[in-house]
C-alpha cells in the first residue's frame, strides 16, 4: 500500500519519494520516470544553463504526473530570468538550495507552485520558513554533492521540531532503500529525497561507467572535500563542500589542498580534459554515503516501488507488533 503523509497530500503524489535535482544527471527522462511512478521528479536546473533548461522543460510538458524544477539558489540569483523558463512549464514545485529563497518566493507562489527549500541548519530552516517555504528538505552530510557537516539523523528531527507541523519535512542524505524511508518517517519526516540511488538508474543522464562505479562502491568510499571544486575552478561559498566517490585524483590531493590551489591552473586543465574523456579516475562521480546499499541499475520506477514497498512492510510489521503489545 502507498504510504500517505502530509507530503504526498500537499504534492498530489502516491509515494513520499522525491528525486534530488542533480545537476546534469536529473534530466527530463529521469524526472518523468520518477513522477509517473508516483514520486516527484525534480529537474536538475543546477547552475542554470538556459538552452538545456529550455529543452528539458519543454520535454516535461508531456509528463502526465506532477514534477518539479530545482536550482542552486545563489547561482539562480545571477540569472533570475531562468525561473520564468521553469515556471512556464507549470511545475508542481520549485526547489531552491544553498542561498536565500526570499527573492524568488513571491514569484513561485504567484505561479501556483510549491516552494521547496533544502536546508542544512536550523537557522537556514528559519530563513526558509520566513520566506514562505511549503516544504523543507533537511539535508545531512551523508548526501552526495554539496552539503554541510550535520548528520542526517541529527538534522532531520531538529528541523522537524522547528517546523512544528507547519510544513512537511523531507529527509535527505545517505538514504537509498526502504529501511531509510521507514527510519526517516519514524524521525518525523514526511518523506525522503534521493539522489545517488536514482543516479544508478536506467533513465539517469550519467555515464554508464559512473553508474557502475556507484554499484561497485562500498560504504565509506566517498569523501566530502573541496578537491573537486578546486579542480573544476568552481569553489563554493562556505560552509558547503562536495561529496564524491574517492578516486585516484582524490587520493592524490587529500591533505594537500593548499598545494592543489597553488597548482590550480594546471590541474583545472587536466581535470577538464579527464571529464571530457569520461576518465573517472580523475573526474568526479558525485555520490553519497548510501552507495554501499546500491548494487544494481534498474528503471527508476522499480526503485520507487521497491523502496515504498519495503518501507510499508517495515512499518506494517511495527504496527502489528505494537498491536500485539496493547
Amino acid at each position: 500500500m502507498p504510504i500517505a503523509t502530509g507530503l504526498t497530500a500537499l504534492l498530489g503524489i502516491r509515494h513520499p519519494i522525491l528525486l534530488a535535482p542533480m545537476d546534469v544527471i536529473a534530466g527530463s527522462r529521469l524526472v518523468s520516470a520518477v513522477s509517473e511512478a508516483g514520486g516527484l521528479g525534480i529537474l536538475g536546473g543546477g547552475y542554470g544553463e538556459k538552452t538545456w533548461l529550455e529543452r528539458e522543460t519543454a520535454a516535461l510538458r508531456r509528463c502526465k504526473a506532477p514534477f518539479g524544477v530545482g536550482f542552486i539558489t545563489w547561482s539562480l540569483a545571477r540569472q533570475p530570468s531562468l525561473l520564468e523558463i521553469a515556471l512556464d512549464a507549470r511545475p508542481r514545485a520549485i526547489m531552491l538550495s544553498f542561498g536565500d529563497p526570499a527573492p524568488f518566493a513571491a514569484r513561485i507562489k504567484a505561479a501556483d507552485a510549491r516552494l521547496i527549500c533544502q536546508v542544512q541548519t536550523e537557522d537556514m530552516a528559519k530563513q526558509a520558513l520566513d520566506a514562505g517555504a511549503d516544504i523543507l528538505v533537511a539535508q545531512g552530510t551523508e548526501a552526495g554533492g554539496h552539503g554541510a557537516s550535520r548528520t542526517t539523523i541529527d538534522i532531520v528531527p531538529a528541523v522537524v521540531d522547528l517546523a512544528a507541523g507547519r510544513v512537511p519535512v523531507v529527509a535527505a542524505g545517505g538514504i537509498a532503500d526502504g529501511r531509510g524511508l521507514a527510519a526517516m518517517l519514524m524521525l518525523g519526516a514526511s518523506g525522503v529525497l534521493l539522489g545517488t540511488r536514482f543516479y544508478a538508474s536506467v533513465e539517469a543522464d550519467g555515464a554508464e561507467e559512473a553508474k557502475q562505479r556507484i554499484c561497485a562502491a562500498a560504504s565509506g568510499n566517498t569523501v566530502r572535500s573541496i578537491i573537486f571544486d578546486i579542480s573544476r575552478n568552481n569553489v563554493w561559498p562556505a560552509p558547503f563542500t562536495g561529496r564524491c566517490l574517492i578516486n585516484d585524483h582524490a587520493r592524490r590531493w587529500m591533505g594537500r589542498e593548499v598545494e592543489l590551489m597553488q597548482n590550480a591552473a594546471q590541474v583545472v586543465v587536466e581535470y577538464a580534459n579527464a571529464k571530457a574523456e569520461g576518465n573517472f579516475d580523475v573526474a568526479a562521480v558525485i555520490a553519497g554515503e548510501g552507495v554501499g546499499l546500491i548494487h544494481d541499475i534498474p528503471p527508476a520506477s522499480v526503485i520507487v516501488e521497491r523502496i515504498s514497498a519495503e518501507a510499508d512492510q517495515i512499518l506494517s510489521g511495527r504496527r502489528n507488533f505494537l498491536a500485539t503489545q496493547a
